[in-house]
C-alpha cells in the first residue's frame, strides 16, 4: 500500500489543504486521517497528474543515524561507530518531492546523503529484545539527508551542517509492504549514479535502530528515522536535480537551486 500526502493543483476545487490518501495506479483515493491512526477509506479520487505530493509524514523529529555503511564511513575517513551514531534534522528542514533544495551561502560544499526511511506508525518508548520492532514502523520512504559537509566538519557535531531549511527532502509516499533487510539504495545526480548500497551492508539494521533509538528518546506516531547512507557522496552545486531511488519504494526528485 502506497500513502501519500498531498494536495489538489486546482485550488478552485476547495481541496487546497494538506490530506492523506491512498495510491492506486494513477490515481489518489482519499482517506480521512493520518495513517497511523484511525483512517477510512473515502471516496473521493483525484488523478495523480492532478495533485502534488508532499512530505509523507509530518514529523516531531527525525532521528539520523551516520556512518551506518562501513564504505561511507571509510570514505570519510572515520572508523565504524561501535553503537550507532545518533544525530537529529529539525522538522523545519523537511521538503517534499520536487521541491527544491537551497544551497545556503553560508557553505562552500553541500553534498547528497541517500537513505532508506522508516516511519513510525505507534507511540514506542524502551523497547525490549524480543519486541518485534518493526511492527511500530507504518511504512518506508526515501529521504536525502543534505548536508553542508565543510560545515560538519568545522563544527564538529552535526546540527548546523545538517539542519538548514530544505536539507530533508523526504517522499514520495510511504509504502507499507516492505522488507527493509535487503533492498537498493541510489543516489543519481543529473542522470549520472553516485551512490548505491543493498540494506543488508547496513552496520546496524532497521529492527535494531528502532530499538536503540526507542531507549533513548519516545518514538511518536509520523517520526522518521533516517537509516544511514551507502557510500558515494558527493558535492551539488545549482542547477543539479538530485534523485533517490529505493527498491521498492520509489523515486524523490529535487532540483538545486542557489541561495536568494
Amino acid at each position: 500500500m502506497k500513502i501519500c500526502r498531498y494536495v489538489v493543483r486546482d485550488a478552485a476545487s476547495g481541496s487546497a489543504s494538506p490530506r492523506y490518501g491512498l495510491i492506486e495506479g494513477e490515481n489518489v483515493i482519499e482517506i480521512s486521517g493520518a495513517p497511523w491512526g484511525p483512517w477510512s477509506r473515502g471516496s473521493r479520487s483525484t488523478r495523480l497528474d492532478d495533485v502534488q505530493l508532499l512530505a509523507p509524514a509530518e514529523p516531531t523529529k527525525i532521528v539520523c543515524i551516520g556512518r551506518n555503511y562501513a564504505a561511507h564511513a571509510a570514505e570519510m575517513g572515520n572508523e565504524v561507530p561501535k553503537e550507532p551514531l545518533m544525530f537529529l534534522k529539525p522538522p523545519s528542514s523537511i521538503i517534499g518531492p520536487e521541491e527544491a533544495i537551497v544551497l545556503p551561502k553560508y557553505s562552500q560544499r553541500v553534498e547528497h546523503e541517500g537513505e532508506l526511511a522508516l516511519v513510525i506508525g505507534r507511540r514506542c518508548s524502551q523497547l525490549g529484545d524480543a519486541e518485534d520492532a518493526l511492527s511500530f514502523v507504518v511504512g518506508y520512504t526515501c529521504l536525502n539527508d543534505v548536508t553542508a559537509r565543510d560545515l560538519q566538519k568545522s563544527d564538529v557535531q552535526f546540527t548546523r551542517g545538517k539542519g538548514f531549511d530544505t536539507f530533508c527532502p523526504v517522499g514520495p509516499y510511504i509504502e507499507t509492504a516492505l522488507d527493509p533487510s535487503n533492498v537498493l539504495v541510489e543516489a543519481h545526480v543529473n542522470g549520472a549514479r553516485r551512490q548505491s548500497g543493498v540494506t543488508s551492508l547496513m552496520i546496524y539494521p532497521p529492527a535494531f535502530l528502532v530499538r536503540w533509538i526507542s531507549r533513548m528518546m519516545t518514538l511518536m506516531p509520523g517520526d522518521i528515522i533516517a537509516t544511514g547512507t551507502p557510500a558515494g557522496v558527493g558535492p551539488l552545486v545549482a542547477g543539479d536535480t538530485v534523485v533517490v531511488t529505493i527498491g521498492g519504494v520509489g523515486v524523490l526528485r529535487n532540483p538545486v537551486q542557489a541561495p536568494a
